[in-house]
């Protein structure tokens, strides 16, 4: 199936997102490209490494100091501007769930809205058919933004992500989004345990089978520190291990902190399925 993320139209390769935090807190690189000029070093590395997406955010995703939406647009809008121009066959995203800052952001030339929060303000969908932009539809279990699940249940939680993201995208269509513009998240550990998020892993070629791409997030997250015992900085083994699974079962789009590293490992994965030939093939043939 083709994706369209804002300009740019992709067949059926999968496709790297490199995160760039405009945040001076980040749980991984603890606040590394929070200076717009560290930020921007980020982008040109990324780009050399080869993803065609970055993902700017200007919130952590757990909870912290309140960030108003013109902070949030001070820290990112800007930013997007300078990278659009800098890199017009980038695809931008910008990581919000607020339909304010997605304006603002898509007026400057953002590509993609990276809604990490479920939908939580129901407008951004309108924003993205204004602008002809792409938008991420995740599921998080109805939890408020920048919060963290407390002892949240499930009867099924593949089944609720895939009815939550679902619904997601409908609601996108409806609002004028492009069918090839709209992509679904299970969202890793938001509004889920460890136990939820293996599972999830797991069962990732239930949500693929819906027909709607999936991008999946990761890198470095908690329930991979926590299966494994390891801390922020020790996990990106287990992350590729994860990574792996969600690649055989037909992932589109990885959100990841390494793009080398998880690059390799996709193609790797999407060779072994059958869906990507070698680069070269000369063993037992020349």
């Amino acid at each position: 199936m083709q994706v369209k993320l804002g300009r740019h139209a992709f067949g059926d390769e999968p496709l790297m997102m490199a995160i760039v935090n405009r945040t001076p807190d980040s749980f991984f690189d603890k606040g590394a490209t929070w200076a717009e000029d560290a930020a921007f070093a980020r982008v040109a590395e990324v780009v050399a490494q080869g993803a065609e997406i970055v993902d700017i955010g200007g919130i952590k995703a757990a909870p912290g100091v309140e960030i108003s939406a013109a902070e949030e647009k001070d820290r990112v809008v800007d930013f997007v501007a300078q990278v659009r121009e800098t890199y017009p066959d980038l695809v931008i995203s910008v990581d919000t769930w607020r339909a304010e800052v997605g304006a603002a952001v898509c007026e400057v030339g953002a590509d993609v809205l990276n809604d990490a929060w479920g939908g939580a303000d129901p407008e951004l969908v309108d924003v993205a058919a204004q602008y002809d932009a792409a938008i991420i539809c995740t599921h998080t279990g109805g939890v408020t933004p920048r919060t963290r699940p407390y002892r949240i249940e499930y009867d099924d939680v593949v089944a609720a992500a895939i009815a939550d993201t679902v619904a997601y995208a409908e609601r996108a269509l409806a609002a004028g989004v492009a069918r090839e513009s709209i992509v679904i998240d299970p969202a890793h550990d938001f509004g889920k345990n460890t136990f939820h998020s293996l599972e999830v892993t797991r069962r990732l070629g239930e949500m693929v089978a819906t027909g709607w791409p999936v991008l999946v997030s990761l890198s470095n997250k908690d329930f991979v520190g926590e299966t494994l015992g390891l801390e922020v900085g020790e996990r990106l083994l287990g992350t590729l291990a994860a990574t792996s699974v969600c690649a055989l079962a037909g992932a589109r789009i990885y959100r990841v902190h390494q793009v080398v590293e998880t690059r390799q490992t996709v193609d790797m994965v999407w060779s072994i399925a059958g869906r990507r030939p070698p680069l070269r093939a000369i063993r037992g043939i020349q």
